[in-house]
């Protein structure tokens, strides 16, 4: 039995923005960049490939009809003093790094705001409360099953002991309370990755050594009253052994 998919079209606007995409099963697979004038792929490497003609050229001709309503319902409401009374929900706002944190070492943190209606949100990052703006992006608002939206923004860093980052979200359903969800940077991170095994393998063998020779030291004491020649015979196994060299791969 084939499976069906929901296949989705988003056309957006207002004084500020515009948005069109396609995709299905709420998954986006294409979206205008009006900023480059191009439009954009987004599907995984592993998907089939797919080309969309004629989609950035149709997105340009929906975003002027999309102006035009816009402007006639403005006139509309003015002309009998009609307050449009429109449903908001307030977003939901999780921010945490792409992969594992260490120190010194690139990284990307993501601020994920979900649940939210209607589009706009405006996403801000702080780095120890200093507002950031470069290496900041923000993905396409993504419509979820229950109608409302989410959106992606990151910021490339480079993390620091102490480092303290931010990332502030404000939405009309907010009434004027942004929501700020802050994230610092591990303790753990300023271990480095390699030098845990490293150390406890070197500590490990040390000690190891050690306790083979205290053990053929007290072996040695104690035999040597009683039986010398066996104390001599252990005093040559241990110099022996001193002799081998330690293969590098070990």
């Amino acid at each position: 039995m084939l499976g069906l998919h929901k296949d989705f079209s988003i056309t957006g606007c207002s004084e500020t923005e515009k948005e069109s995409m396609t995709g299905s099963d709420g998954e986006e697979a294409w979206h205008a960049d009006f900023n480059q004038k191009t439009g954009v792929v987004t599907l995984p490497d592993f998907a089939d490939p797919m080309s969309f003609p004629g989609y950035y050229e149709e997105s340009v001709a929906k975003q002027e009809v999309c102006k035009q309503n816009l402007f006639w319902l403005a006139i509309v409401l003015n002309m009998y003093d009609i307050s449009l009374c429109v449903f908001t929900d307030p977003p939901e706002t999780f921010i945490y790094p792409r992969n594992d944190v260490q120190l010194a070492v690139e990284n990307t943190l993501i601020c994920h705001v979900t649940g939210f209606f209607p589009p706009p949100v405006s996403v801000s990052w702080a780095k120890n409360n200093v507002i950031v703006t470069e290496d900041v992006s923000l993905s396409q608002y993504r419509p979820r099953s229950d109608g409302s939206f989410h959106v992606f923004s990151s910021l490339k860093i480079t993390p620091e002991d102490g480092d303290v980052y931010s990332c502030t979200v404000n939405h009309r359903a907010l009434q004027g309370q942004p929501q700020t969800r802050i994230w610092s940077v591990p303790e753990a991170a300023a271990v480095l990755p390699s030098l845990g095994p490293a150390l406890f393998c070197g500590v490990g063998l040390t000690l190891g050594l050690l306790g083979v020779a205290t053990g053929l030291f007290f072996l040695i004491k104690a035999t040597t009253t009683d039986t010398p020649d066996m104390a001599k015979n252990i005093k040559h196994l241990m110099q022996w052994t001193q002799s081998k060299t330690v293969s590098p791969g070990f």
